[in-house]
């Protein structure tokens, strides 16, 4: 396979500059007719994907709905991203995810709609988004196909589903590549600039997961941005400038806010934002040294996403939620490197293969061999590039398919894909077990077409006896090229939309869902932490089993991330009826635990500990101060250990309400009365 210089017809860099609007950026002037209409269509499907039944999931993850909640009732809760209208203390990541959400939740209400419908809205533009930054170079095909792997990926159909920060990430990435594809093709500071912005703001969403894809981004501009290589620095310089700032506004305000005037900073130890960012949100993901991990150990990656290693995100744990195309990516990824490898400093091929495997391979490699927490939903991260890849990839190979070598690279990234479906759907043998057999003849089929578009069809002894030979070859071509293309097609994305369809279908709740039907020996299913396997380390329940004291039995892990949200009415009611005159109507060990009463009752509960027990606020004293000031009025108990926390300083407030206040019990849950202490 020769060097090639690929500068597709496509882009309109440079002296072909679109005029700027949304239609000219999904659709330039050399698209074919269908092009607009195939885009229409793929966002139309997935928009249903990600909107249709999606008040099935309620409140999804009640840690972040009651943060939502709150900044409804608070501008100052709004801004801070506190948990509670009364600015106790702040979730555990920057607001910005936050703030879409309240936005919505004060325009429309706060209900599961309102809550949810801006995250599956961010899905469908990101998909636009992705398909407008590959389609920009590559034509609408290779767009579409970029599009459509991004759509169907399990875990991107999960969480823009859901209300974790992941889904508006995602969609800042998205717009940080394609201000970073203009910068590559125009050379002009202003997308360096902007590309730092969206980054910055990732930074307020999801705080350093944002910058996983900066040093790639700025080493393929310093590699081939069209300036001179002084001026690339400068402009590095530029963008660099726009991330601080776009990120160290709100970071600078939290610190110069007095901790008297502001909620505690959830996640830290010493009520700092730069030790959250740099210690749990931060580094600590990485070495495992997490100070207030969630679990009951500081290293506890494995017991989220298996073990460290390359294999990590093919792992039962793990591989079924993005990796179904990541070997395709791959094989595409070394094949545009290959084909450009004599191409000029500038060439688009290569820089697009540059910023997407850069994008893919440090973030994948990050995400396996990283000591500290990681969840499964976390691959979201590697989709885009995945598609952008496989799209890329298979456009270029199929433009030079009269050449043997590319026909079979595109038959190996269809073989590799259908044999990794195969495995991944054998995990679930239970649930449609014909599916594997499915893929795998429609990708024989779509690869023996491959190996055969290149050579003529008719041939000379059709024209011998008198056929139309060249108008019938042209038309056998063209149905082999359609043949063959539409059951690549299928094979490729049948596994991943199966398994996004069963889980658009289910209801998942709680802080570690997991897209997909049930793996054996692994993760799976609605919230699922351990599968079918059981128990697990700890003596945590298995999926279905957890239940929310009060209320009914929840789908997924329990301990608080994965319980059923709903609470008990009488219980809801005493606490609805405690709120007048007290900042906290009561208060609890753990955020997770206090989410379902505060979203029940409607006021704010005081979450002891932050997210799972272990932040020390408040401490035991500041907690008799308040209590002796009638701040809180009930302090509910827990008929379950709290999942890796109550500890320290929640330990020792749980023992002395215990020790001094009477309580009663409500369908199964003790409540003690902070003004109704123990008679000596």
């Amino acid at each position: 396979m020769t060097a090639i210089t690929t500068e597709p017809p496509f882009a309109h860099g440079g002296h072909g500059q679109p005029r700027g609007r949304i239609a000219q950026l999904l659709r330039g002037p050399e698209d074919p007719a269908w092009a607009r209409p195939a885009l229409l269509a793929l966002l139309a499907a997935t928009a249903v994907l990600y909107l249709a039944g999606l008040s099935r999931d309620g409140w999804a993850n009640a840690f972040y709905a009651g943060a939502v909640q709150a900044g409804t009732k608070s501008w100052k809760a709004f801004f801070f991203g506190s948990f509670d209208a009364a600015n106790f203390i702040t979730v555990d990541k920057p607001p910005a995810s936050l703030w879409v959400m309240e936005i919505s939740a004060r325009i429309f209400g706060l209900n599961s709609w309102s809550l949810l419908v801006p995250q599956a809205l961010e899905g469908v533009a990101a998909v636009g988004v992705l398909y407008a930054t590959v389609r920009r170079w590559f034509g609408p095909a290779a767009g579409l196909i970029a599009g459509a792997v991004l759509a169907v990926t399990p875990v991107a159909t999960l969480m823009f589903r859901y209300d974790n920060p992941d889904a508006l990430l995602l969609l800042l990435l998205m717009l940080a590549a394609y201000a970073i594809t203009r910068a590559l093709e125009s050379g002009r500071t202003r997308w360096l600039a902007l590309t730092g912005a969206l980054l910055g703001f990732g930074f307020l969403t999801k705080m350093l997961q944002a910058f996983l894809v900066l040093p790639v981004f700025a080493l393929v501009y310093l590699i081939a941005g069209p300036p001179r290589l002084g001026r690339r620095i400068w402009q590095l310089l530029v963008g660099g400038a726009a991330v601080v700032v776009a990120a160290g506004w709100w970071v600078g305000i939290v610190m110069l806010t007095p901790a008297a005037d502001r909620p505690y900073v959830a996640g830290s130890t010493d009520n700092n934002i730069l030790q959250l960012t740099f210690g749990y949100n931060g580094l600590g993901r990485l070495t495992g040294n997490e100070t207030g991990s969630v679990g009951p150990t500081t290293r506890s990656s494995a017991a989220f996403g298996g073990p460290a290693g390359i294999t990590r995100l093919f792992s039962s744990t793990m591989g079924s939620q993005a990796s179904w195309l990541i070997p395709a990516a791959l094989i595409g990824l070394v094949a545009l490197l290959w084909l450009s490898r004599r191409s000029p400093r500038t060439d688009r091929t290569r820089a697009a293969a540059l910023v997407w495997g850069g994008w893919l391979v440090l973030t994948g490699l990050v995400f396996s061999f990283m000591s500290g927490i990681i969840h499964p939903y976390y691959t979201i991260a590697l989709a885009p590039a995945i598609g952008a890849l496989t799209g890329i990839a298979a456009v270029t190979l199929w433009r030079i398919r009269e050449r043997m070598a590319a026909r079979l690279t595109l038959t190996a990234m269809l073989a590799v894909t259908a044999a990794w479906a195969w495995v991944l759907l054998g995990r679930s043998p239970g649930w449609y077990p014909w599916l594997r057999v499915v893929v795998v003849v429609l990708a024989t089929l779509g690869a023996a077409g491959f190996i055969m578009s290149g050579r003529e069809v008719g041939g000379r002894r059709a024209r011998e006896r008198g056929f139309a030979g060249p108008i019938l070859v042209g038309q056998g071509r063209r149905l082999l090229t359609a043949a063959a293309v539409s059951l690549a097609v299928i094979a490729g994305l049948a596994g991943p939309l199966a398994y996004s369809s069963s889980t658009a279908a289910t209801a998942y709740t709680g802080a570690i869902p997991v897209a997909g039907p049930a793996a054996a020996g692994g993760l799976g299913g609605p919230g699922a932490f351990l599968g079918a396997g059981g128990a697990g380390k700890g003596g945590f329940p298995r999926s279905g089993e957890g239940r929310f004291p009060g209320g009914a039995g929840g789908r997924g892990f329990g301990g608080g991330l994965g319980r059923d949200t709903q609470v008990n009415s009488a219980l809801t009611k005493l606490l609805q009826n405690s709120a007048a005159g007290y900042t906290w109507s009561a208060a609890t060990v753990g955020a997770e635990s206090a989410a379902p009463f505060q979203l029940a009752s409607g006021d704010p509960i005081m979450a002891i500990g932050g997210f799972n027990g272990t932040d020390p606020a408040p401490t035991l004293a500041q907690f008799e101060k308040l209590v002796s000031e009638h701040e809180i009025h009930y302090f509910v108990g827990q008929n379950q250990a709290s999942f890796g926390g109550g500890t320290g300083d929640a330990a020792q407030i749980t023992a002395w309400v215990e020790k001094h206040f009477t309580s009663q019990t409500i369908a199964g849950v003790t409540v003690y009365n902070l003004t109704s202490p123990i008679s000596s």
